[in-house]
């Protein structure tokens, strides 16, 4: 019996040495951006309002068993004008459901450049807009900076009526685009151990 668990303990010991996680640094300038449009005017919201983490183990970034959580709080975001804001929230239902989240893993992480640890990469999971879950597979850059901070650049768009969101009318004639572009640019520091 306790040759089995000396046995047990060295053939885990390598995953429990060579993991790692990063937290969303939430004292970074962080930013959360949907771009949508209404024939030739073009709104943008915005918030710092994200928070998660990414964790994988092995040596090497990203290796194995990688995963990600990642949630944004939907009543932060801001247009620039109050009634847009509240009418937003109105049509999201974020009394409801406040937060959007994803929920995945990295794929084909690929470095770039050696001198900067850039790494282009394909980032997969589940969104959760609207009490509706979707499948999400998009690229992505990931920088780790001199400073030892992760730098996460994301875009890719959604359509509304995929999350059961139906796009307001401004006026009889005048529909909010049903596809939003969604920028993600935003920074993670090393979890303490």
């Amino acid at each position: 019996m306790r040759f089995t668990l000396i046995f047990l303990f060295f053939m885990y010991l390598p995953g429990l040495i060579f993991a790692d996680e990063w937290h969303v640094d939430t004292d970074a300038e962080n930013l959360v951006a949907f771009t949508s449009e209404v024939l030739v005017l073009k709104f943008t919201g915005k918030t710092g309002n994200i928070d998660g983490f990414v964790y994988w183990e092995g040596e090497e970034m990203f290796y194995q068993n990688n995963q990600m959580h990642f949630e944004v709080d939907l009543n932060t975001l801001e247009t620039g004008i109050g009634k847009r804001d509240r009418d937003m929230r109105e049509v999201l239902d974020t009394q409801k459901w406040q937060y959007a989240t994803f929920d995945g893993g990295i794929k084909n992480p690929v470095k770039i450049d050696s001198s900067l640890n850039t790494y282009k990469l394909t980032v997969i999971g589940k969104m959760f807009i609207h009490g509706v879950e979707r499948d999400v597979e998009t690229p992505g850059t990931v920088v780790i900076a001199n400073d030892g901070k992760m730098h996460v650049i994301c875009d890719f768009s959604i359509n509304l009526s995929d999350f059961n969101i139906k796009a307001p009318s401004l006026a009889a004639f005048i529909k909010v685009s049903d596809n939003i572009r969604l920028h993600l640019d935003f920074y993670l520091k090393k979890a303490e151990e």
